[in-house]
């Protein structure tokens, strides 16, 4: 289960902005989307990462932050993964660096997807327990 592909877990159409998108607009999509990481791409092209706590953070540091571009404030060091890195090396990775989303790149450094630590929890679970009873699942039969 851990040596399968990425790119079988791996969500194929993440959600992304762009290096010129500011700040408000991400932030706001990032509440209503329910997510704290989005890459940043151009072209087709990871330049990068940004994250809830990349925004925090520069709030704290410059209250006007909101109407900075992305560019500004995204994370440029990110750690990525090829689409044909096992799932075993993605859990590695997010032990290891304590991070909850990795992009999946191919050698151009095209944005082919997203594997997240819940990705890779959800695979294993479900290898584990093909048909899991849900505790909501029994809480409403009784």
């Amino acid at each position: 289960m851990l040596n399968e592909q990425v790119r079988r877990i791996m969500t194929k159409d993440p959600i992304t902005v762009g290096p010129d998108d500011v700040v408000r607009d991400v932030s706001n999509m990032m509440v209503s989307k329910k997510i704290q990481q989005i890459p940043v791409v151009e072209d087709g092209k990871l330049l990068g990462i940004v994250t809830s706590y990349d925004l925090w953070r520069d709030l704290k540091t410059s209250p006007n932050s909101e109407d900075k571009s992305i560019r500004e404030v995204m994370n440029t060091n990110v750690l990525k993964i090829a689409p044909k890195d096992k799932v075993g090396t993605a859990a590695e990775l997010f032990i290891d660096r304590r991070f909850k989303t990795l992009p999946v790149v191919n050698l151009r450094n095209e944005l082919k997807g997203v594997v997240t630590a819940f990705d890779v929890i959800k695979h294993v679970f479900k290898k584990e327990y093909p048909n899991p009873i849900l505790y909501r699942d029994v809480l409403m039969s009784e």
